[in-house]
């Protein structure tokens, strides 16, 4: 599928002549649409285990993927087969090949993938959608959504500034641009200004505000006890370790509560415990354990992430002194998120990844030592970084955190044999760096 990568573009005009060609799908669909900068993959995850443990038939459309594009279209907790991805790919590559033709209209690969997933999803007709924003919200390919169940705002963070402006307020006012007039709007913990930001945009369109941190209760973190005025959840094993994501938790169980209260989709109690215990998001501060050496894989790739998953290594209580593994897309701040690394590893194995900005393992390790690391070494591979690293760690009596993009975390998955659907030849994955 050779598509232009940047999926994102001003306007939706080329996005709503697709749709339109293919009968407008995502009119027939149920959607609860999730924006954020960190954490609304996981709130999506969240949200589709508890769904399906309620009985409902669930679709799930997420960005990137990690290993293979099917990852992306989940119906049913399971990501697409090859064969529904090639009968609706054939059936919008036929449209986007025309509009082309006729009307001079590029479409992205992010709008493709997009337009895909609404035709399989009303094809498949699901009783409800998870769907997240792929880069910001307001011109989002996915925003072409009338009228969502609930719109959902995660976490906001300093990320794709170039994009989306360099302040919390900005951002979050790029990522409210999914707010829709009379839907009711619920808002993850995050900065003031950006929580500011979202309420006046449910305000200005008469939307029911919902702030998680208000909400819902958090009383313990191990095992989780989330309480809410309707809700007297018993303690949790939560399948997704830390603090963050005890917040994405907190985020999926207000929106369960407003769907509840605004769209009569009641979820009942036992539901969210099975969900919370059973939800699969990999590579989100996942405990690998392989050889006598203990892996911990994260997609952190911004300062955000980074803290959230410093914080996560320390109260993991991992055995010795901890290495890092790491690798980064050109355009993140590196720097930045070694020094908040630095605090909890020592030594460093720089390693590329699989993405055409990926920045050079010699800058990255040049990175590591400015950031207060006690050695760094430059590998030509993965493959070579996991080894060193693993000689290291079994050396030392110690640890391995892997991180620095979610590309990095499914081939370390991979590497590990950690990985939990197909893992055949990974596909080629867009350049637009989420």
């Amino acid at each position: 599928m050779e598509r232009r990568r940047f999926g994102m573009r001003p306007g939706l005009e080329t996005m709503r002549a697709v749709l339109a060609e293919l009968g407008n799908p995502q009119d027939a669909l149920r959607c609860v649409h999730v924006a954020g900068t960190n954490g609304k993959g996981a709130t999506c995850a969240i949200l589709d285990a508890v769904l399906r443990a309620a009985g409902l038939r669930v679709a799930r459309y997420t960005s990137p993927h990690l290993v293979r594009v099917n990852e992306r279209f989940f119906l049913d907790g399971a990501p697409a087969s090859d064969a529904a991805l090639a009968d609706v790919g054939a059936r919008v590559l036929d449209v986007v090949e025309r509009l082309a033709r006729d009307r001079g209209l590029e479409v992205t690969f992010f709008e493709t993938l997009t337009a895909m997933a609404f035709l399989l999803f009303a094809e498949a007709k699901v009783d409800v959608v998870v769907l997240e924003t792929g880069l910001g919200g307001r011109l989002d390919a996915t925003n072409v959504v009338a009228s969502p169940l609930v719109s959902v705002i995660t976490r906001i963070g300093l990320d794709h500034c170039d994009w989306l402006g360099t302040t919390h307020a900005a951002i979050a006012e790029e990522k409210a641009g999914i707010v829709k007039p009379g839907r009711p709007v619920v808002c993850g913990a995050m900065p003031l200004a950006a929580k500011e930001t979202v309420a006046r945009f449910a305000s200005l369109n008469g939307c029911a505000f919902t702030a998680a941190d208000e909400h819902v209760c958090l009383g313990r973190l191990d095992p989780l006890t989330l309480t809410t005025a309707a809700r007297r959840l018993p303690p949790v094993s939560f399948a997704l370790p830390g603090v963050f994501q005890a917040e994405n938790a907190m985020t999926a169980l207000a929106a369960l509560d407003v769907l509840a209260r605004d769209c009569g989709l009641a979820v009942p109690d036992h539901a969210v415990v099975t969900g919370l215990e059973g939800v699969v998001w990999p590579g989100r501060c996942q405990r690998v354990d392989r050889d006598g050496v203990t892996f911990v894989v994260d997609g952190a790739h911004n300062p955000d992430g980074a803290v959230a998953l410093r914080d996560a290594v320390r109260r993991l209580g991992l055995a010795g002194p901890v290495g890092l593994v790491a690798g980064f897309c050109g355009d993140k701040d590196v720097l930045a998120h070694l020094r908040i690394m630095s605090a909890v590893a020592t030594h460093g194995w720089a390693t590329p990844i699989r993405n055409a900005r990926s920045l050079e393992p010699a800058a990255t390790a040049e990175r590591m030592l400015m950031a207060g690391f006690t050695s760094a070494e430059t590998c030509g591979s993965l493959a070579e970084a996991l080894a060193h690293a693993r000689d290291w760690a079994r050396a030392n009596g110690g640890s391995i955190v892997a991180c620095g993009s979610l590309f990095l975390a499914g081939e370390v998955l991979v590497e590990l044999g950690a990985f939990p659907w197909d893992v055949r030849a990974p596909d080629a994955n867009e350049l637009t760096l989420r």
